[in-house]
């Protein structure tokens, strides 16, 4: 990905630590019934993380967003079907 030439190391690393925190977020909570409102706040956490990504690429001239427009409606579902269960 050609944003990650341009973008300082430390911010590309935090955007992975919050990628899998996000993803241990939204798979623990439900399994271990701890803390269901964790999982809420994972998904709402990774539909920001994509409109952000969008931002990006579309700053950078990139018009081709169908990937994280998929995310974000991916997201928007876990986001719905989390509060469903809440």
């Amino acid at each position: 990905m050609a944003w990650v030439d341009s973008t300082p190391m430390p911010a590309v690393r935090a955007i992975g630590l919050i990628e899998v925190l996000g993803a241990i977020g939204l798979i623990l909570p439900p399994l271990t019934g701890i803390a269901p409102w964790l999982g809420l706040t994972a998904a709402l956490g990774f539909v920001l993380l994509q409109f952000g990504a969008t931002s990006v690429h579309l700053k950078r001239g990139d018009r081709q967003i169908a990937l994280n427009a998929t995310l974000i409606l991916v997201a928007a579902v876990t986001v719905w079907l989390a509060t469903a269960w809440l």
